[in-house]
């Protein structure tokens, strides 16, 4: 027994002497010295890495540039949205429900607010129709900001919530705009030829659909939109808009629509990619 007391005498001894040696003025088996040291080290060490960083970030955002992406993959035809536009790619309304449908027209009121023709005249150009409004910097003078056409919400006729404050949806006639993303220096026709919008049904819903409005006329994204150079340097850029009518859609059943861009420059959509030229949604109106 004395020997096992002795023993954690010895062992509780050693543990003291770990943590503060008095004889040695040790702390966990270094002196001042030997930690002063260490933390030295490893203080030059953070710093020169913190440092390097520092220098990597600087040099990596001189070659970034404010007003045009220094590298952008070219997609081979822009995505397209639809509004209004829900948690899904649905339009599912009754007609006698007024709640059903207000959602939509509110939506596309907040959505065209700045397509007021007032707002674009004091904002953006007048600008000649079926050509590009191209825009170059001389050299290195930057030739910003620079100046967008009006899309002015009047030319969207019947589906501007001008003359049909419910945009048709009161009356089974529904209006959906739609809209081409935005790609910076893309240029979407030749030849005087802007990209037009056509509508159909899928296969089986085709007798469903109807006749069909487009506003502007013939469903053009006109070439004085393009090219976009980017939201810093052309910060009043307005996106053009291409409004579709449902004049006598069948009542009280799903119909399946896709809406495509046809251009002579802009690649066929794949079908690997539903959203590359084209986009689908489901619409549905209700009589009750």
């Amino acid at each position: 027994m004395s020997g096992t007391k002795e023993d954690d005498r010895k062992s509780s001894s050693e543990w003291r002497d770990f943590f503060w040696n008095s004889r040695t003025h040790e702390v966990l088996g270094r002196t001042a010295t030997s930690w002063g040291l260490i933390l030295l080290f490893y203080l030059v060490f953070y710093l020169f890495l913190a440092g390097m960083f520092a220098l990597t970030m600087y040099i990596m955002l001189l070659t970034l540039d404010d007003y045009k992406p220094t590298w952008q993959d070219q997609l081979a035809t822009p995505g397209m949205m639809i509004r209004p536009k829900g948690d899904q790619l649905e339009i599912i309304y009754s007609v006698s429900d007024t709640e059903s449908w207000d959602s939509y027209v509110q939506n596309l009121n907040t959505f065209l607010s700045p397509y007021n023709d007032s707002y674009q005249v004091q904002t953006n150009d007048n600008c000649p129709t079926d050509q590009y409004f191209i825009q170059e910097d001389s050299g290195e003078v930057r030739n910003n900001p620079k100046r967008s056409c009006q899309f002015n919400r009047t030319v969207l006729e019947e589906c501007s919530g001008m003359s049909d404050l419910f945009y048709g949806y009161s009356r089974g006639q529904p209006c959906i705009l739609i809209k081409m993303n935005r790609v910076i220096g893309m240029l979407p026709g030749k030849d005087g030829q802007s990209p037009y919008v056509s509508c159909a049904a899928k296969r089986e819903d085709s007798d469903k659909i109807g006749p069909l409005a487009y506003y502007p006329p013939n469903g053009t994204f006109n070439l004085m939109y393009y090219p976009y150079y980017g939201k810093k340097a052309q910060v009043n850029y307005t996106q053009p808009l291409v409004a579709v009518k449902f004049l006598n859609a069948s009542l009280n059943t799903d119909i399946n629509v896709e809406c495509k861009i046809n251009s002579n420059t802009l690649a066929v959509g794949s079908d690997r990619d539903k959203f590359a030229g084209r986009v689908s949604f489901k619409l549905r109106i209700n009589d009750k």
